[in-house]
């Protein structure tokens, strides 16, 4: 795939999205290219996230443990950034991946990108904005769960009183 292919699909990524077509070729030329074949692991659930891949062909399997055993939970292919999160800061894969045919990445690892945003402050101010905006979409989304949540404490409370006043 050419660099210019590579920027392209980088430029589809959302957290990406406001770099500069020049900062997007300095992270591509910087990363690296891997390729894995059909059934090959790209990284096992728990292993630690050094930094992102962003898969440039091919489809990825998703999945999570049960019951000792790993089950499918979502299928990604071109344009996806697996370990976003780990871009950012130390953490484990959340999930294994497996190339479910040919799959390309371009692997950006954590210390390139945090070089990359010391290096162009301004995408770091628009990174955090980007993060912000994003939870507290996830608060508002959450705040009608913690309403009801909190209504069912209040009416197991006015029950456990209830029945201790039958008792």
């Amino acid at each position: 795939m050419s660099l210019a292919q590579d920027i392209a699909i980088l430029k589809q990524i959302p957290m990406l999205s406001d770099f500069q077509d020049d900062q997007l070729r300095l992270l591509a030329f910087s990363a690296e290219s891997m390729d894995y074949q059909n059934g090959q692991r790209l990284f096992d659930q728990g292993e630690r996230a050094d930094g992102g891949l962003v898969i440039t062909s091919g489809i990825v399997s998703l999945q999570t443990k049960k019951d000792e055993e790993f089950a499918e939970v979502d299928r990604v292919g071109e344009g996806t950034l697996l370990g976003e999160t780990a871009l950012l800061a130390e953490n484990k894969r959340p999930c294994r991946a497996e190339a479910v045919e040919g799959v390309r990445v371009i692997r950006i690892r954590r210390a390139l990108f945090k070089r990359m945003i010391q290096e162009y402050p301004e995408l770091a101010q628009r990174l955090l904005e980007q993060h912000v905006s994003r939870y507290r979409h996830t608060v508002a989304a959450l705040r009608p769960i913690g309403d009801k949540m909190a209504e069912l404490e209040q009416l197991n409370a006015e029950r456990r009183v209830r029945d201790d006043s039958q008792s």
